[in-house]
C-alpha cells in the first residue's frame, strides 16, 4: 500500500464519506487512489470553493470537513479559506500535495512553502518527510481538528511520499479511541462555586451566548439552564440558533447590527455570563464602554480567549457542556425580566413589503422566506448587507442551520458552503442568500451544482452596489462613493440558466409570496433574482468607536 492509498483507507476508517477538492500534479497519486475508494469526491471549480464546501459540510453537521488540493497555486488558493476556518473555529482537515522531496528547495514547478504560509492561518500544520511518519501525522492532525477549540489543520505531503510504499505492519489505521471525558467537579469546583455565588447576588444578570456552545454540543444544557433560571440571553452572530428566536428569555443578537433590546441589556446588566464567545469588536463596540456596570464571567474551551479583550472577574477554561449543569438556576430578578420584556415588546420590528421607492424590502422578504422554510432548513449566506439582514430577520433553531463567515467576513462563502451543507444533509432544504457583489466571488461553483445535480435554492439580492461598503461611505465618509457601483453586473438570470438553473426575477413586492413559493417548490437548483433599491441600508448600526447603546436606528414600532 502506498501513501496515497493509506490516506484514503485512513479517511474511510474515520467514517469520512465525502471530500472536496481539485486535482493537480503533486496530488495526482491521491486522486488515483480515490478511484478504488468508496469515499465520494466532489470536484469544485476553485480550491477556495472546495475548502468553503468542506466548511459548510463541517458546520452543518458539527463534524470534520476534508478538502484536498495540489501544490503551488492549489495550496495558495486555500489560504483565505483556512483563515476563515481558523477565525470561526471550523474543524477542517486539509491535505495538500507538495513537490517531490528531491526537488524541494530548488524552486521547482509549483513549489511553494505551504507549511510556512499556513502557520498563521491554521491550528496546526505538518510536512510529511518520511512515509513512516504518515500514519501518526494523519492520526494526530485529524484528532487536533476537533480537540479543544476546533480549527483547520493542514498536512502537506510530497508526491514521492504519496507514491512510497508503507511497511506492511503500518497499513492498518488504528481504530479511533474514544475521548476520555474528565470530570470538571474536582478540577473547577472552586471556580464554579465562585460563579454561582456571583450569580446568586446578581439583580440584572445576562447570558452572552457564542458559537462555542453549539460546537460543544451543549444546546440541550443551555436550553435547560435558561429555561430553569429565566436568565435573559443574547447571542453573537455565530451563536444564533443556540436558543430559538421564539424563546421567551431570548433578546436577540448584540453588536454593530444587533437588536436594540440586546444592546441595552448589555449596557445595564450587573453580571455578564459569557459562554463560548470571544468578545470580538463587532459585538462589543467601543470596548471601554462595553457592559460598564457588569462583572464579567467568561467560560470558554480556549484559555487564550479568557480576559483577552475584557478582563473577567472570574474566568474558567472548561467544556461548556459539563459546566452548564453545575451553574445555579435560582435568580431573583422579576423586575429585570419585566423591564427587558417591555423594551423588547416596544421595539418589535416593523415589516413592510416594499421600501420607500417601491422596490421589494429585503428584511420583509427574508422574514417571509424564514417563515416558509422547514425548521431543519440550512441557510448559507455571503458577507455584506444581506448577511446582516439574514441575521436580523431570519429565525434559527440550531446554529448548524445558519452558515456565515463571521470572523473573517469572506465574500464568496455562501454558495460553496451551501454545496457542502447539501452534501452533508441531503434531506434538508438548503438556501443561499447572496448579494450581487459576493455572488460573483465564487460564481464558478454553479458548475458544481450542475455537475452533481444539487437542488440548492439561491436568493440573490441585487442592488448593483457593493452594499455594505457603500453604506459606510454614505454614513461615515460624507457620501463620497468610490468603486462601489456594480451597475455593470451581468444579467444574473441568464448567467444562471447557462449553468442549468431554473430562474425567476422579482421586481414587484406584490409578487413576493408567489416567487418564494416557486423557489422552494422547484425540485432542482433555482435562483430568485431580487432587484433592490441601492439606497436601502442595514439598520440599526453602531458607528465606529461608539458604545453599543448609541446605535443609530430606523423608525421602529412603538407597540
Amino acid at each position: 500500500m502506498n501513501g496515497a492509498q493509506y490516506i484514503m483507507k485512513f479517511l474511510q476508517q474515520k467514517q469520512v464519506h465525502s471530500i472536496f477538492g481539485y486535482p493537480g500534479g503533486a496530488i495526482m497519486p491521491l486522486y488515483d487512489a480515490m478511484i478504488a475508494s468508496p469515499i465520494k469526491h466532489y470536484l469544485a471549480r476553485h480550491e477556495q470553493g472546495a475548502a468553503f464546501s468542506a466548511m459548510g459540510y463541517a458546520r452543518s453537521v458539527n463534524s470534520v470537513g476534508v478538502c484536498v488540493a495540489t501544490s503551488g497555486p492549489g495550496a495558495t488558493n486555500l489560504i483565505t479559506s483556512l483563515a476563515d476556518a481558523k477565525l470561526d473555529s471550523v474543524p477542517l482537515l486539509v491535505i495538500t500535495g507538495q513537490v517531490a522531496m528531491s526537488t524541494m528547495g530548488s524552486d521547482a514547478f509549483q513549489e511553494v512553502d505551504v507549511l510556512g504560509l499556513s502557520l498563521s492561518v491554521t491550528k496546526h500544520s505538518e510536512l510529511v518527510t518520511d512515509i513512516t511518519q504518515l500514519p501518526e501525522v494523519l492520526e494526530t492532525c485529524y484528532r487536533l481538528t476537533m480537540a479543544g477549540r476546533p480549527g483547520p489543520v493542514l498536512v502537506d505531503i510530497p508526491k514521492d511520499i504519496l507514491l512510497a510504499e508503507l511497511p506492511a505492519k503500518m497499513t492498518s489505521p488504528e481504530p479511533a479511541i474514544p475521548a476520555v471525558e474528565m470530570s470538571v467537579i474536582s478540577g473547577h469546583q472552586k471556580q464554579v462555586a465562585a460563579i454561582n455565588s456571583l450569580l446568586a447576588e446578581a439583580q440584572k444578570p445576562l447570558l452572552y451566548v457564542g458559537g462555542g456552545v453549539g460546537m460543544a454540543g451543549a444546546l440541550s444544557e443551555l436550553h435547560t439552564f435558561v429555561t430553569r433560571s429565566g436568565i435573559p440571553s443574547i447571542a453573537t452572530l455565530k451563536g444564533l440558533g443556540c436558543l430559538a428566536t421564539s424563546h421567551p428569555f431570548y433578546l436577540g443578537m448584540l453588536g454593530m447590527h444587533g437588536a436594540y433590546c440586546a444592546n441595552m441589556a448589555v449596557q445595564e446588566c450587573d453580571v455578564l455570563l459569557v459562554i463560548g464567545a470571544r468578545l470580538d469588536d463587532r459585538a462589543t463596540g467601543k470596548l471601554s464602554e462595553f457592559a460598564p456596570h457588569a462583572k464579567v464571567v467568561h467560560i470558554d474551551i480556549d484559555a487564550a480567549e479568557l480576559s483577552k479583550r475584557r478582563t473577567a472577574s472570574i474566568s474558567l477554561c472548561a467544556d461548556i457542556k459539563q459546566i452548564l449543569p453545575l451553574l445555579t438556576t435560582h435568580f431573583h430578578m422579576a423586575a429585570w425580566q419585566t423591564y427587558l420584556a417591555d423594551i423588547k415588546a416596544k421595539t418589535t420590528l416593523c415589516y413592510q413589503s416594499f421600501d420607500n421607492n417601491g422596490r421589494p424590502d429585503a428584511p420583509a422578504l427574508l422574514r417571509r422566506l424564514s417563515d416558509m422554510l422547514p425548521e431543519d432548513a440550512v441557510v448559507a449566506c455571503d458577507v455584506g448587507q444581506h448577511q446582516m439582514w439574514v441575521a436580523q430577520h431570519m429565525q434559527f433553531t440550531r446554529p448548524c442551520n445558519h452558515l456565515t463567515s463571521g470572523g473573517l467576513g469572506t465574500m464568496g462563502f455562501g454558495l460553496p458552503a451551501a454545496i457542502g451543507a447539501k452534501v452533508a444533509r441531503p434531506a434538508s432544504t438548503v438556501v443561499t442568500v447572496s448579494g450581487d457583489g459576493s455572488f460573483m466571488m465564487n460564481v464558478q461553483e454553479l458548475a458544481t451544482l450542475k455537475r452533481y445535480n444539487l437542488p440548492i435554492k439561491i436568493v440573490l439580492l441585487d442592488n448593483q452596489r457593493l452594499g455594505m461598503v457603500k453604506q459606510w461611505q454614505e454614513l461615515f465618509n460624507q457620501a463620497r462613493y468610490s468603486e462601489t457601483d456594480l451597475s455593470c453586473n451581468p444579467e444574473f438570470t441568464a448567467l444562471a440558466q447557462v449553468f442549468g438553473l431554473q430562474t425567476r426575477e422579482l421586481r414587484q413586492p406584490e409578487e413576493t409570496e408567489a416567487a418564494l413559493k416557486w423557489l422552494l417548490e422547484t425540485e432542482q437548483s433555482a435562483l430568485l433574482h431580487v432587484r433592490l433599491d441601492e439606497q436601502q441600508n442595514v439598520w440599526p448600526i453602531v458607528p465606529p468607536n461608539t458604545a453599543n447603546h448609541k446605535m443609530w436606528e430606523q423608525p421602529r414600532c412603538t407597540a
